[in-house]
């Protein structure tokens, strides 16, 4: 029986995705561009059933009809551009913490669109792999390659694909402070759809992401890496503030998130290139100079929870025998 395992790593946008075009395609209103990260991966191993349902194990964890039926939905896209009907097992294991804010479904959906595509011997490329992973979760579009991607808009299935912009070989690293593993309070598909629907700030954003997609392009180009982190910090908090526009607000920062703010504007006076940037969650991720990474951790000692990563690379699939 064929097995094949397919390793997706984890994606950090620089410039937010947050809002969707169209709810079904997950197509989103603005580009987006992340940087891959080699610390954070899911490996996911799948192969065909007797059974006449799928199997879903997350992390060891036999998952609930109500997750399975979900996964389930998603395979349902590779049977059918198959013309099959085979029962998938899956078992998937996440070296991201969950629904934290830090990417698991990027990575998760990344790594789980590789494998079925191997195993229903479909054989795309990546860049169409990019749209079938973009169908799981929206972000998962962009963990299929590593280095710097940008996730392209278009208008429907075939023109929304994600494209590797740079390999991001030079003086770049990420600090990830893990302030908080607990499953979030609201969903980050939840509160995209509530941001759209009733934040008066979220038009400002769209538009302004569109500059920023420009601006960070350039910075990366030129290995700017303080431009690069002046865009992204700027970016992230246009997104929060969208949310905290939403009704009622949405708010993901806790006390431990304003405190690794105030201690990145305290390392940049100390002379370090360190800048933050968050997503739909309390932690907070600091793009560094990778030469600068120990100098760093050493300011960082009143946060216990800390994951170091340089850039990632693309998806990759084996088959196990």
């Amino acid at each position: 029986m064929k097995r094949y395992k397919a390793k997706a790593h984890a994606n950090i946008a620089l410039i937010k995705y947050w809002g969707k075009e169209d709810e079904e395609l997950i197509i989103p209103n603005n580009n987006s561009l992340s940087m891959t990260l080699e610390n954070l991966y899911t490996e996911t191993i799948v192969n065909f059933s007797d059974s006449d349902k799928d199997l879903f194990c997350l992390d060891n964890n036999l998952q609930d009809d109500k997750e399975t039926a979900k996964i389930s939905k998603y395979i349902d896209i590779f049977r059918n551009l198959a013309s099959s009907d085979k029962r998938v097992e899956i078992h998937s294991f996440n070296h991201v913490p969950t629904a934290a804010g830090l990417a698991s479904s990027a990575s998760g959906f990344a790594a789980l669109s590789a494998a079925l595509n191997s195993l229903f011997e479909l054989n795309y490329d990546k860049e169409n792999l990019t749209k079938l992973a973009r169908l799981g979760s929206g972000s998962a579009s962009r963990s299929i390659y590593g280095g710097f991607v940008e996730w392209i808009k278009g208008k429907d299935h075939e023109t929304s694909f994600a494209k590797k912009i740079d390999d991001g070989d030079f003086d770049i690293a990420m600090i990830i402070l893990v302030l908080n593993e607990e499953k979030k309070d609201i969903s980050s598909r939840t509160a995209m759809k509530q941001t759209v629907e009733t934040s008066p700030l979220y038009k400002s954003f769209v538009e302004s992401s569109k500059r920023d997609i420009i601006a960070i392009k350039k910075a990366i180009k030129d290995r700017d890496i303080d431009e690069i982190g002046k865009i992204a910090e700027h970016n992230a908090m246009k997104m929060h503030a969208t949310m905290l526009g939403s009704n009622p607000p949405i708010i993901y920062f806790k006390e431990k998130s304003i405190k690794a703010i105030n201690k990145v504007r305290e390392l940049r006076k100390m002379g370090f290139s360190v800048y933050y940037t968050m997503d739909a969650g309390p932690n907070v991720k600091l793009i560094v100079r990778k030469t600068e990474v120990d100098s760093i951790i050493k300011e960082l000692n009143e946060f216990d929870n800390i994951i170091i990563s340089n850039i990632g690379n693309d998806v990759i699939v084996e088959e196990l025998v």
